[in-house]
């Protein structure tokens, strides 16, 4: 089987060579769709592909990727950003994958979005990566954009990693949000949800949440995004310095599934911030006994399904006075990151709590 890697870049000189320089180990073709570039982005592709195109931006990421995909031949579409990287683990996964009897219309792999030093990943998520090209799957949404998942799905163990190394612009998509509603463009429930996380991250809580609520009445919005807004709300509660409804919001989130660690880790920290010690043991022993569930799609975040929780509890039965079990939490954290500065004073602390006990 054959691939084409399909791409779309602006001004990527820092980034771009990185991520062809392993791409051409495993693409057949590689197609570069330029939206503007005023470095040397177009240089540095073309050094790699003959396959460069011009494209004007028009506010809309989704028609960019559909043009990138309309210059491919191969059997298989694959895409990715500039700041994106395939270590050579996974270059090999790819190479293995090209060579087996693919089926599938749509292949998903785990998306890394931070990461501690070594690439072990701490926040991903399920991302459809490679098509079918004889499927002709078109990229839907103009921000947060998205190939809609249809016909035949296959979960990969290959991650991709985005290596950001500049932000974005402030506020690039909520710009784009806020043309689209002067426009009165209808939003999907999808797009309300992610213009709802624009709303957040850029400091409008009141706004996004109302935004969200919006959203949590579609019957149709994916109950994953419905999980994750509860989570977000509960965020926007925080920030507006709402307790109470911090908590109902993390509480909501319990009516969609069982409880994530996600979701049970941030109620324990709610009911340690309030004193409520027994209700805290509780939450965070609750987080380190799910497991990390990728296949839903879920935004994982690894650190709140071990060492958060493990961490939280080495402090909260220190506050109940009891060594034995804070020291035991101690021990799990610091088997996690023995290098965090928080572990590193709890360890202090403990060698010297034994060595008075020894006196």
């Amino acid at each position: 089987m054959t691939i084409s890697l399909c791409m779309i870049v602006k001004d990527e000189e820092a980034v771009i060579g990185r991520l062809l320089k392993q791409a051409v180990k495993f693409a057949d073709e590689i197609i570069v769709v330029d939206t503007g570039s005023k470095d040397k982005t177009i240089e540095i592709a073309k050094s790699y592909t003959d396959k460069v195109y011009l494209f004007k931006w028009v506010g809309d990421f989704s028609k960019a990727r559909n043009y990138a995909f309309s210059f491919a031949k191969s059997d298989y579409i694959m895409w990715l950003d500039a700041d994106d990287y395939v270590m050579d683990e996974d270059v090999e996964k790819i190479l293995s994958l090209k060579k087996s009897n693919m089926q599938a219309d749509i292949y998903m792999f785990e998306y890394v979005l931070t990461y501690e030093k070594d690439y072990t990943p701490i926040f991903k998520y399920l991302r459809e990566r490679l098509f079918k090209r004889s499927k002709n799957f078109k990229w839907v949404d103009p921000v947060h954009e998205v190939v809609v998942l249809s016909g035949d799905i296959e979960n990969r163990d290959i991650k991709i990693y985005h290596m950001k190394e500049k932000p974005n612009l402030p506020g690039r998509n909520l710009k784009i949000y806020r043309k689209l509603k002067r426009e009165k463009v209808k939003f999907s429930p999808r797009q309300k949800f992610y213009y709802a996380r624009e709303l957040m991250f850029n400091g409008y809580y009141t706004e996004a949440l109302r935004e969200f609520n919006s959203f949590l009445k579609e019957p149709e919005g994916w109950v994953e995004n419905k999980i994750q807004a509860c989570i977000d709300k509960s965020f926007c509660y925080k920030n507006l310095n709402q307790p109470d409804k911090e908590l109902t919001s993390l509480l909501l989130a319990l009516q969609y599934s069982e409880p994530r660690s996600e979701v049970s880790y941030r109620l324990g920290n709610w009911f340690l911030k309030n004193k409520k010690l027994d209700e805290a043991e509780f939450w965070f022993l609750c987080a380190l006994e799910h497991s990390q569930i990728v296949e839903n799609g879920a935004f994982i975040e690894r650190d709140m399904h071990d060492f958060l929780p493990a961490l939280q509890l080495c402090y909260l039965y220190f506050l109940k006075n009891d060594i034995q079990k804070s020291f035991h939490f101690h021990e799990i954290s610091k088997a996690l990151r023995p290098n965090d500065s928080s572990v590193q004073n709890n360890e202090k602390y403990f060698i010297n709590h034994f060595e008075k006990m020894l006196k």
